[in-house]
């Protein structure tokens, strides 16, 4: 008898969950102005809003992190973190910031200027607006196959190098760079094949163009290209990664996902001109160039994270939570971006909730309703997320609208998807009785989602 797949690690610790009545969801709910990124964390049940943050961490972390050196400068924690960075993605300079995006507004405050365009596969929310802040132009160069959620594609992610070649030739010396996200978060965690990293690296060099991997969810894209990809089932994680790595001119990453800390970012570059530009940024920034926003304990545990998080028993433990819960909508019939990504699983808003016109936001509308019927905090990534258009100020209906639900790493059980699974569902069922969706009352100008306020409409 073939043994029942279990995951790579045991528990050490809990933190205890509480549950709330529907009464008390709908109150909490108006009061947050049907935003859930302003719910306080005790009115959560299960907490699906990123993945970015809130692994846990494992035993060598907790002890690497007591080790950790809080000296200003030429801290050994930060020598310590450099030398994993080096191995894993081969860079030859290296920078630590506090988290992602201050990794992009340190790296694009030197890199990007006014009237730039850069392209990118689906480029996400911090990096548009750090783009867009700058008052350049952030163009999309995903393949069309990430457009129809149902399609069976395994590297739904990838960049059109069509599409990407009209915007090198349009724009001859005036693109910074291109950004190359792996995996793709935007449309649904898909991966980027290694052929088409390797491609797209070929054709921007061929126009002088360098390469920025945005690197959030590196070690997922590596697990499914060892997965999926024909050349690759013998390779280990870190060698596909130092592969992903190998003609990219530099990255930025958001340790918080796949390096499982709870805070921590970088720049790493082959680049020596970019090197010595961002740190004149890092310093009033984030701090001095040896932590960059970190304390020296951040680095060591960042730095175990790293290492474990690129071996494959740990990404397939993880990679196999997503796709149990995908199976369990399978089951119900409940439409999501297909094949299941390696963070999450993406529902369709635009296919659930057909009787709400996009101007009132479908995907912001289920998460609402997943929220009031079981205590379950998703993020939305569609219409709300995108952001008005810059010139226009009109809204961008232009994308999916979808409802992510992020499995944080190592921190919920199997158990835990049923709930989710059977939330949905019954929210599912009774999709043709929700016929209206919100309204924006107040909206920041840049990013919007994170503090916007909403109201209910009448149904």
């Amino acid at each position: 008898m073939e043994l029942p797949f279990a995951e790579s690690w045991k528990i050490k610790m809990i933190e205890p969950l509480r549950k709330s009545t529907r009464a008390e969801r709908e109150q909490w709910l108006k009061e947050a102005h049907y935003n859930v990124f302003q719910l306080k964390s005790e009115q959560v049940y299960i907490d699906l809003l990123t993945d970015s943050g809130t692994g846990a961490m494992s035993d060598r972390q907790w002890s690497a992190l007591m080790l950790g050196d809080e000296s200003y400068a030429g801290a050994t924690s930060f020598y310590k973190f450099e030398e994993v960075v080096k191995r894993i993605f081969g860079m030859t300079y290296v920078i630590p910031t506090h988290q992602g995006r201050a990794a992009e507004n340190v790296l694009f405050s030197y890199l990007v200027k006014e009237g730039n365009v850069v392209p990118g596969n689906a480029h996400f929310d911090t990096t548009k607006g750090h783009i867009e802040s700058r008052k350049a132009k952030a163009i999309d160069v995903t393949t069309d196959d990430a457009k129809d959620t149902q399609l069976e594609v395994p590297f739904k992610g990838n960049v059109s190098l069509e599409k990407l070649e009209k915007v090198l030739k349009e724009n001859q010396g005036n693109v910074p760079f291109m950004v190359l996200t792996v995996t793709n978060n935007t449309v649904g965690g898909q991966p980027v094949s290694m052929e088409n990293i390797k491609a797209t690296c070929k054709l921007c060099h061929q126009y002088g163009v360098p390469v920025v991997m945005d690197s959030a969810r590196f070690a997922e894209n590596a697990y499914f290209i060892k997965t999926r990809e024909a050349g690759y089932a013998d390779k280990t994680i870190k060698e596909i990664a130092l592969e992903m790595y190998a003609d990219a001119d530099a990255m930025t990453m958001s340790a918080k996902k796949d390096g499982i800390v709870n805070m921590g970012g970088f720049i790493a570059t082959r680049n020596k001109e970019w090197y010595e530009g961002a740190k004149l940024f890092c310093i009033p920034f984030e701090g001095y160039i040896t932590y960059g926003g970190m304390n020296g304990r951040d680095l060591n545990a960042l730095a175990v994270g790293l290492d474990e998080n690129t071996e494959f028993e740990m990404l397939e433990t993880r990679i196999h939570q997503v796709a149990y819960l995908a199976s369990l909508l399978d089951e119900y019939g409940i439409p999501y971006q297909r094949p299941a990504g390696g963070h999450a699983i993406f529902v369709d808003a635009d296919k659930v909730l057909t009787q709400i016109p996009k101007e009132e936001f479908p995907a912001q509308t289920l998460t609402c309703e997943l929220y009031l019927e079981a205590g379950i905090r998703a993020c939305e990534i569609g219409y709300m997320l995108a952001d008005r258009d810059p010139v226009t100020r009109e809204n961008r209906f232009g994308g999916l609208d979808l409802l992510r639900l992020c499995i944080p790493r190592r921190v919920y059980t199997d158990n835990h998807m049923k709930v989710i699974a059977a939330a949905l569902k019954n929210v599912y069922d009774r999709r043709m009785d929700i016929t209206r969706g919100v309204a924006i009352e107040w909206e920041a100008p840049l990013m919007r989602h994170f503090t916007v306020q909403l109201r209910r409409l009448e149904q």
